[in-house]
């Protein structure tokens, strides 16, 4: 197994700054999500990673050696691409020990090493089919096994899961987290998915404008987001707004519009003070029978069906509109009155911006 780190690694096109001083390291046997929107850096900064992209400043480690000015061939990684790149005219197996056998590995060598790595990801079975008789899943999984087979020290992963139907993908997700443990790799995985990182990865880091927002496990990014950008890109929230008016014992006290709120969750190591964000998931809120401190008087509103939950917009005595999101059996007790929800203070996140 092997670290992969990155020191104040940069990379300008022109005016243009796609990666500005990342420091990252990614832990053996890790599978870590470069996550964040569309223009962020994530790709340019796994293909510098992979070789594909030369750094305008910075180191990259793969282990105790720098392989920043390394061709990718020299980097002991494997890749895949949003597009599988299969060749149409071989077998599955074909495919699979394409590169061994570019590399002239004897054919008794090959043929173990392809037979591991179709056993790997469940696909011994159709070794002898080309890529157009496979489904999508199917010909993921193939691209899987052609990096696999070349035994990697690091497996890159570019939104591999783009092109499949949304079934497809959360049976994927499973899968490719499945293969990388089994294999013992450490994983580099891009996307713009927030379901598919939180699912998967061991640790996120979130990217922004080329620089790392927040990194850390994927619970504590969602529990514990430290900016609004972090919050309102890793699942809905309600942002509201508030003044500290107090701390004791790590509780801090926040006067909102619709009344004091408690909470124990703030970024920072200092207590903030002043006027604030509070960040606080829909369904962090729960109705609730007692009045008190973190109980907030609303009226449902508008609900929308999603399967297995209800989502409800509510409406406070001083206007404000929160979101709820309830389980179909708690929901049904609802009324068309006003109704009190309850937060506990670790679910009130006071952010840094």
């Amino acid at each position: 197994m092997t670290t992969v780190e990155v020191e104040r690694l940069t990379k300008r096109f022109d005016s243009v700054t796609a990666v500005d001083g990342i420091d990252l390291r990614v832990e053996s046997g890790e599978l870590f999500f470069l996550l964040g929107p569309s223009g962020c850096g994530k790709t340019t900064l796994l293909r510098m990673i992979a070789g594909f992209v030369d750094p305008t400043e910075g180191r990259i480690r793969v282990g105790d050696e720098d392989v920043t000015i390394k061709p990718p061939s020299g980097r002991g990684m494997a890749m895949v691409f949003q597009s599988y790149a299969l060749w149409p005219h071989m077998t599955v197996r074909e495919n699979v020990g394409y590169g061994l056998k570019i590399k002239k590995t004897p054919k008794a060598q090959l043929r173990s090493r392809v037979d591991d790595a179709l056993a790997l990801v469940q696909l011994v079975e159709l070794a002898d089919r080309r890529p157009n008789a496979l489904s999508g899943g199917q010909q993921q999984r193939v691209a899987l096994a052609r990096a696999l087979v070349v035994r990697p020290k690091v497996l890159l992963l570019d939104e591999p899961l783009s092109n499949l139907d949304a079934r497809l993908r959360r049976e994927m997700r499973s899968e490719i987290r499945r293969i990388c443990k089994d294999a013992s790799l450490t994983g580099l995985y891009v996307t713009h998915d927030q379901d598919e990182a939180l699912s998967m990865a061991d640790r996120i880091a979130l990217l922004r404008d080329g620089q790392i927002v927040q990194c850390g496990p994927p619970a504590e990014l969602y529990g514990r987001p430290e900016t609004r950008f972090a919050a309102q890109f890793l699942g809905d929230t309600n942002l509201i707004k508030g003044t500290v008016t107090g701390e004791s014992d790590g509780l801090l006290s926040v006067k909102t519009p619709f009344g004091m709120l408690e909470s124990t969750s703030w970024a920072g190591s200092a207590p903030p003070r002043g006027d604030v964000t509070c960040s606080i998931r829909p369904e962090a809120l729960v109705p609730s029978r007692d009045a008190g401190v973190n109980v907030i008087e609303a009226t449902p509103g508008e609900s929308v069906f999603l399967g297995e939950r209800i989502r409800f917009s509510m409406r406070t005595g001083d206007g404000s509109v929160l979101d709820a999101s309830l389980a179909r059996p708690e929901a049904s007790t609802l009324g068309t009155g006003k109704t009190m929800f309850t937060v506990e203070p670790c679910e009130v996140v006071v952010l840094r911006d």
